[in-house]
Protein backbone atom coordinates (compact mmCIF):
# COMPACT_ATOMS: atom_id res chain seq x y z
CA UNK A 1 0.00 0.00 0.00
CA UNK A 2 2.77 2.23 0.91
CA UNK A 3 5.02 4.52 -1.40
CA UNK A 4 8.32 2.07 -2.64
CA UNK A 5 11.30 2.95 -0.54
CA UNK A 6 13.00 5.80 -2.13
CA UNK A 7 10.85 6.13 -5.06
CA UNK A 8 9.55 10.31 -4.42
CA UNK A 9 7.82 10.73 -8.00
CA UNK A 10 4.38 10.49 -8.12
CA UNK A 11 2.04 12.73 -10.63
CA UNK A 12 -1.76 12.47 -9.61
CA UNK A 13 -4.67 14.08 -10.90
CA UNK A 14 -7.72 15.01 -9.08
CA UNK A 15 -11.06 15.44 -10.59
CA UNK A 16 -14.44 17.31 -9.86
CA UNK A 17 -17.11 19.09 -10.62
CA UNK A 18 -16.88 22.93 -9.25
CA UNK A 19 -17.99 23.42 -6.21
CA UNK A 20 -16.53 19.87 -4.40
CA UNK A 21 -13.41 21.67 -3.33
CA UNK A 22 -11.31 19.96 -5.50
CA UNK A 23 -8.70 23.30 -5.34
CA UNK A 24 -8.23 23.00 -1.73
CA UNK A 25 -7.31 19.16 -2.13
CA UNK A 26 -4.99 20.08 -4.28
CA UNK A 27 -3.35 22.90 -2.51
CA UNK A 28 -3.21 20.62 0.65
CA UNK A 29 -1.02 18.20 -1.24
CA UNK A 30 0.58 21.55 -2.91
CA UNK A 31 1.48 22.82 0.65
CA UNK A 32 2.54 19.78 2.36
CA UNK A 33 5.42 18.57 -0.55
CA UNK A 34 6.79 21.70 0.18
CA UNK A 35 7.21 21.45 3.59
CA UNK A 36 8.74 17.85 3.11
CA UNK A 37 11.21 19.43 0.39
CA UNK A 38 9.32 17.80 -2.56
CA UNK A 39 9.71 19.38 -6.02
CA UNK A 40 6.29 20.15 -7.01
CA UNK A 41 4.81 21.11 -10.57
CA UNK A 42 1.19 21.88 -10.10
CA UNK A 43 -1.46 23.39 -13.04
CA UNK A 44 -5.17 23.64 -12.81
CA UNK A 45 -7.27 23.29 -15.87
CA UNK A 46 -11.29 24.13 -15.87
CA UNK A 47 -14.66 24.44 -17.21
CA UNK A 48 -14.88 26.38 -14.11
CA UNK A 49 -15.43 29.30 -11.73
CA UNK A 50 -19.27 28.42 -11.76
CA UNK A 51 -20.83 25.64 -10.14
CA UNK A 52 -21.07 22.45 -12.51
CA UNK A 53 -17.92 22.43 -14.75
CA UNK A 54 -15.45 19.63 -14.41
CA UNK A 55 -12.24 20.83 -12.30
CA UNK A 56 -8.62 19.60 -13.01
CA UNK A 57 -5.91 19.52 -11.23
CA UNK A 58 -2.34 18.11 -12.13
CA UNK A 59 -0.19 17.71 -9.44
CA UNK A 60 3.54 16.17 -9.92
CA UNK A 61 5.49 15.33 -7.21
CA UNK A 62 9.45 14.82 -7.33
CA UNK A 63 9.36 16.00 -10.77
CA UNK A 64 11.02 19.30 -12.72
CA UNK A 65 9.46 18.39 -16.00
CA UNK A 66 6.66 20.18 -17.14
CA UNK A 67 3.51 21.07 -14.91
CA UNK A 68 1.07 19.14 -17.11
CA UNK A 69 0.77 15.41 -16.67
CA UNK A 70 1.11 13.96 -20.14
CA UNK A 71 -2.08 11.36 -21.45
CA UNK A 72 -1.23 8.11 -20.23
CA UNK A 73 0.98 9.53 -17.41
CA UNK A 74 -0.36 9.45 -14.39
CA UNK A 75 -0.02 6.96 -11.82
CA UNK A 76 -3.30 8.00 -9.49
CA UNK A 77 -6.32 9.53 -10.35
CA UNK A 78 -8.46 11.11 -7.78
CA UNK A 79 -11.86 11.71 -8.86
CA UNK A 80 -14.27 13.61 -6.47
CA UNK A 81 -17.52 12.45 -8.63
CA UNK A 82 -17.61 9.27 -10.65
CA UNK A 83 -18.03 10.48 -14.21
CA UNK A 84 -15.11 12.64 -13.50
CA UNK A 85 -13.21 9.43 -13.42
CA UNK A 86 -14.11 7.95 -16.66
CA UNK A 87 -13.90 11.73 -18.23
CA UNK A 88 -10.09 12.14 -17.54
CA UNK A 89 -9.22 8.18 -18.03
CA UNK A 90 -6.96 8.94 -20.83
CA UNK A 91 -4.46 10.36 -18.78
CA UNK A 92 -4.04 7.44 -16.37
CA UNK A 93 -1.66 5.13 -17.01
CA UNK A 94 -2.53 1.18 -17.07
CA UNK A 95 -2.61 -0.32 -14.04
CA UNK A 96 -2.95 3.16 -12.45
CA UNK A 97 -5.22 3.73 -9.20
CA UNK A 98 -8.19 5.41 -9.15
CA UNK A 99 -9.87 6.59 -6.21
CA UNK A 100 -13.70 7.29 -6.79
CA UNK A 101 -16.25 9.14 -4.97
CA UNK A 102 -19.42 7.25 -5.62
CA UNK A 103 -22.07 9.94 -4.77
CA UNK A 104 -22.80 10.97 -8.57
CA UNK A 105 -23.86 14.42 -8.87
CA UNK A 106 -26.16 14.69 -11.45
CA UNK A 107 -25.59 17.46 -14.60
CA UNK A 108 -28.82 19.73 -15.49
CA UNK A 109 -29.11 17.79 -18.91
CA UNK A 110 -29.59 14.51 -17.01
CA UNK A 111 -32.23 16.43 -13.71
CA UNK A 112 -33.67 18.11 -17.44
CA UNK A 113 -34.50 14.93 -19.15
CA UNK A 114 -31.95 15.08 -22.23
CA UNK A 115 -28.97 12.64 -20.63
CA UNK A 116 -28.76 10.05 -18.58
CA UNK A 117 -26.54 9.53 -16.18
CA UNK A 118 -24.96 5.65 -15.86
CA UNK A 119 -25.20 3.67 -13.11
CA UNK A 120 -22.34 4.07 -10.92
CA UNK A 121 -21.58 0.52 -10.09
CA UNK A 122 -21.35 -0.26 -14.06
CA UNK A 123 -18.81 3.02 -14.09
CA UNK A 124 -16.64 0.80 -11.22
CA UNK A 125 -16.83 -2.52 -13.04
CA UNK A 126 -15.57 -0.88 -16.14
CA UNK A 127 -12.99 0.75 -14.43
CA UNK A 128 -11.39 -1.80 -12.71
CA UNK A 129 -11.17 -4.00 -15.53
CA UNK A 130 -7.76 -2.27 -16.38
CA UNK A 131 -6.77 -0.14 -13.69
CA UNK A 132 -7.23 -0.55 -9.54
CA UNK A 133 -10.12 0.83 -8.23
CA UNK A 134 -11.20 2.09 -4.57
CA UNK A 135 -14.30 3.32 -4.50
CA UNK A 136 -16.14 4.52 -1.78
CA UNK A 137 -19.14 7.08 -0.80
CA UNK A 138 -16.92 9.85 0.52
CA UNK A 139 -19.43 12.58 1.10
CA UNK A 140 -21.35 9.88 3.47
CA UNK A 141 -17.69 9.28 5.33
CA UNK A 142 -17.53 13.31 5.30
CA UNK A 143 -20.90 13.86 6.78
CA UNK A 144 -19.88 10.81 9.05
CA UNK A 145 -16.97 12.91 9.99
CA UNK A 146 -18.89 16.32 10.97
CA UNK A 147 -19.83 17.78 7.63
CA UNK A 148 -20.37 16.62 4.25
CA UNK A 149 -18.06 19.61 3.04
CA UNK A 150 -14.66 17.76 4.78
CA UNK A 151 -15.41 14.88 1.52
CA UNK A 152 -12.58 16.59 -0.24
CA UNK A 153 -10.46 16.01 2.64
CA UNK A 154 -11.60 12.66 2.81
CA UNK A 155 -11.09 12.25 -0.38
CA UNK A 156 -7.54 13.63 0.70
CA UNK A 157 -6.72 11.44 2.82
CA UNK A 158 -8.05 8.66 1.10
CA UNK A 159 -4.70 9.20 -1.62
CA UNK A 160 -2.38 9.73 1.51
CA UNK A 161 -0.90 6.46 1.57
CA UNK A 162 0.10 6.53 -2.14
CA UNK A 163 1.75 10.26 -1.81
CA UNK A 164 5.32 10.10 -1.46
CA UNK A 165 4.84 12.84 1.64
CA UNK A 166 4.45 11.95 5.23
CA UNK A 167 1.16 11.45 6.55
CA UNK A 168 1.86 14.08 9.39
CA UNK A 169 2.65 16.53 7.20
CA UNK A 170 -0.39 16.50 5.09
CA UNK A 171 -2.60 16.13 8.59
CA UNK A 172 -0.62 20.05 9.32
CA UNK A 173 -1.31 21.05 5.90
CA UNK A 174 -5.02 20.22 6.38
CA UNK A 175 -4.88 22.21 9.70
CA UNK A 176 -3.58 25.22 8.06
CA UNK A 177 -5.87 25.20 4.91
CA UNK A 178 -9.19 24.16 6.50
CA UNK A 179 -11.21 27.15 8.36
CA UNK A 180 -10.04 27.04 11.61
CA UNK A 181 -13.03 25.96 13.34
CA UNK A 182 -13.89 23.11 11.39
CA UNK A 183 -9.81 21.53 11.51
CA UNK A 184 -11.32 18.77 13.99
CA UNK A 185 -14.04 17.56 11.55
CA UNK A 186 -11.61 17.62 8.63
CA UNK A 187 -8.49 15.76 10.21
CA UNK A 188 -11.25 13.24 11.58
CA UNK A 189 -12.04 12.77 7.30
CA UNK A 190 -8.76 12.65 6.67
CA UNK A 191 -8.44 9.40 8.94
CA UNK A 192 -11.63 8.30 7.69
CA UNK A 193 -10.73 8.95 4.06
CA UNK A 194 -7.05 7.17 4.78
CA UNK A 195 -8.73 3.97 6.55
CA UNK A 196 -10.96 3.38 4.08
CA UNK A 197 -8.14 2.86 1.39
CA UNK A 198 -5.94 1.10 3.51
CA UNK A 199 -9.22 -1.32 4.35
CA UNK A 200 -10.41 -2.08 0.92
Amino acid sequence: MSQIEGEKKLDLLITGVGGQGAILASDIIGKAAVVSGLPIRAAETHGMAQRGGSVVNHIRLGTDLGSMIPKKGADVLLALEPMEAVRYLDFLKDGGVIIVNTQPIIPVTVTSGLAKYPDVQEILDVLSEKYIVKAFNADELASEAGSRLAMNVAMVGAVSGYLPIPKEILIESVKALVPQKTIEINVRAFEMGRRKVEES
